[in-house]
């Protein structure tokens, strides 16, 4: 049954090796290289999102090849507005690790 209180974020949304037909939701300059869970977390926290449950195992419906992996959040706003939120996080952390 479809759980409408929450949003489910996967990291395929994020990858900037990937197209936009295959499952990235944001622009080439919102997106990272291969992010990993761990760093989705830390980027949905620092926007004030708390993730309720994640799966690193779980394979993205458009890549059922590769293991990808989510983060379930409760809905507080648009999931478009969540993504560019978390995207934004992603890619200060990956430009401040680089420095």
């Amino acid at each position: 049954m479809k759980d409408y209180e929450h949003v489910v974020v996967w990291l395929d949304y994020f990858n900037k090796n990937i197209t936009m037909k295959m499952g990235r939701r944001v622009s080439r300059e919102k997106s990272i290289f291969d992010p990993s869970l761990n760093e989705l977390i830390t980027a949905a926290k620092a926007a004030g999102l708390e993730p309720t449950e994640t799966n690193d195992q779980a394979r993205f419906p458009r890549r059922p090849y590769v293991r990808s992996g989510y983060i379930t959040l409760a809905k507080a706003r648009p999931k478009s507005k969540i993504i560019l939120a978390i995207s934004e996080k992603l890619v200060s952390r990956r430009a401040k690790q680089t420095k």
